[in-house]
C-alpha cells in the first residue's frame, strides 16, 4: 500500500454511539486523545495494533471501522452490536 494512500474511517460515528469523549476513548485505547482527533480527520493512519483494539472494543470487524473506500453506510452502527 502506498504511503499516501487514505484510510477512511468511522471512529467518531462509533465513539459517539458508545457516548465516549474523545479522552474516554483514548483512556480505553492507552492512547493520548490527540490521537484519536488525529484519526478522526484521517491526518494520521492507526497501527495495525491500535486498529486491532478498536475493533476489539468496539466488537466490529476491522472493515466496519477502517476502509480503503469511503463509506456508503452499508454497516449500521450499533453500540449494542454483538
Amino acid at each position: 500500500m502506498p504511503s499516501n494512500q487514505k484510510i477512511y474511517n468511522r471512529i467518531q460515528l462509533f465513539r459517539t454511539a458508545h457516548k465516549l469523549s474523545r479522552e474516554e476513548l483514548a483512556k480505553v485505547l492507552e492512547v493520548n486523545f490527540q490521537t484519536i482527533g488525529y484519526l478522526e480527520r484521517g491526518e494520521y493512519a492507526p497501527s495495525l495494533e491500535l486498529a486491532l483494539k478498536m475493533s476489539d472494543f468496539f466488537k466490529v470487524k476491522i472493515e466496519e471501522i477502517f476502509s480503503l473506500q469511503p463509506f456508503d453506510n452499508l454497516f449500521p452502527i450499533n453500540p449494542n452490536h454483538q
